[in-house]
């Protein structure tokens, strides 16, 4: 008889080390500790928890690195490490999980270290080794790895050519490689996946019919290496500007509106997908990427509405806001040159605030201007003293070439269950830039 098979004890707000206790549960399958407080080393005991056949640990504060015992736990079909405070390498041992089906490992602090050998895990489904500092070549054997639907390794350091071997996959529908350093031509085959995301690479492209920072479902916004004559992104083109803007005002996820102030927030309720650019009909973009794992809606949602009456100045601005998986850029274009104030509104409209498990809901995530980090695991609630209320962040920034890059990025930190499953990732209101 099995006397303890699950340990889930997620949510909870839970603080200190590990209990070494818990590797004494021989028949555990199931340990879920996903957003708590836990830190120091994962315990050397739990290598003797061979049953398991998923774990959970994201969104900690634990030390050290991935140990190399979890090449024990050969049962595992499902693990997820996002924003877990744990170091790199990933051992070398994971390639005795031969039953993963789901691995996903994020944000890994450490040094660079190369592509962890994964050719043995042949029925794996979902792979996310995203911010995992990893460096060198995609190996060339997944496209053997027939079961794959979705592959993320964005925001490493990956170079050379996207391997050919991918475009054999015939059941991938997301491919992220987004934030490295990959070259060489854009693949015939790219368009393949439902959803490919190629933003933030060195491609050459140089077929003019390519030259777009978006391709049917594939995101190419600042894939190449090139910029155009006035300093652009060169998906933009070369058709210059007819006038220098000095400001920019943009109602995020929602419809243009005017402010108290008499100022015009532009329209920005345009629907994205899981891979998308799209050019407003004012000297401003956008690009997003990232899907939602885990959600129990039947399809990805990027914008929120507030479903209740918020008390505050200029409350119209806060009814609506762009929401992102993982990566939101507004870019702007055509500015002056010179220095500017960028003000980002935010207001938590998603979580409650009726002390009930809901209520513990923590939105994390860093904001860039740029290409420079100038906010690190921002909560938007905390700040504000409480969901459903206003803060306005302030920042400096400098326009060298007439564009402006404001990227808000998820690193794994924060809840990702409540109130309801794929509630994470960057929430912003409004910008406005002013000089």
């Amino acid at each position: 008889m099995k006397l303890e098979i699950h340990r889930i004890l997620k949510f909870n707000q839970l603080s200190g080390n590990l209990p070494p206790e818990l590797g004494n549960l021989h028949q555990l399958e199931r340990l879920i500790l996903s957003s708590n407080y836990f830190t120091g080393n994962l315990p050397a005991t739990y290598a003797k928890l061979t049953k398991l056949k998923q774990i959970r640990l994201c969104d900690n504060q634990f030390s050290g690195p991935i140990p190399d015992f979890i090449q024990s736990w050969t049962s595992l079909d499902r693990m997820v490490m996002q924003g877990s405070g744990l170091s790199g390498p990933i051992p070398s041992g994971i390639s005795y999980l031969k039953n993963l089906t789901d691995l996903r490992i994020t944000d890994l602090k450490g040094p660079d270290s190369p592509f962890p050998q994964l050719i043995n895990l042949t029925v794996v489904d979902t792979l996310v080794l995203r911010s995992c500092n990893l460096i060198g070549t995609v190996p060339e054997y997944f496209g053997n790895i027939t079961t794959l639907r979705s592959l993320d390794l964005s925001y490493n350091k990956l170079s050379g050519q996207i391997p050919n071997t991918l475009g054999v996959l015939e059941d991938i529908n997301l491919l992220y490689l987004t934030g490295n350093l990959f070259t060489g031509p854009l693949p015939n085959w790219i368009a393949r996946p439902d959803y490919t995301d190629l933003s933030y690479n060195n491609l050459s492209i140089e077929n003019p019919e390519q030259l777009t920072c978006q391709q049917g479902t594939v995101n190419l916004f600042s894939s190449s290496s090139k910029r155009s004559n006035l300093g652009m992104v060169s998906c933009l083109g070369n058709n210059g500007c007819p006038k220098h803007s000095y400001s920019l005002h943009i109602n995020c996820g929602g419809k243009s509106v005017t402010s108290n102030k008499s100022l015009t927030y532009d329209d920005d309720s345009y629907e994205v997908g899981p891979a998308s650019f799209h050019l407003s009909g004012s000297n401003w973009a956008l690009s997003n990427t990232g899907h939602f794992f885990d959600t129990g809606l039947k399809v990805d949602y990027y914008t929120w509405s507030n479903k209740t009456n918020l008390a505050m100045e200029n409350a119209e601005l806060y009814t609506d806001a762009r929401v992102s998986p993982l990566s939101l850029t507004y870019y702007g274009f055509c500015l002056g040159n010179g220095n500017y104030t960028v003000n980002l509104h935010f207001a938590e409209i998603m979580f409650t605030d009726d002390q009930t498990y809901t209520s513990l809901g923590r939105r994390i995530f860093d904001i860039y201007i740029q290409g420079r980090l100038v906010l690190k695991d921002f909560n938007i609630a905390k700040e504000a003293g409480g969901v459903g209320k206003a803060i306005i962040k302030k920042f400096t920034a400098i326009v060298t070439n007439n564009n402006l890059e404001i990227r808000l990025h998820w690193a794994g930190k924060g809840t990702t269950g409540l109130p309801f499953d794929s509630v994470y990732g960057p929430l912003i209101s409004a910008i406005s830039v002013d000089p």
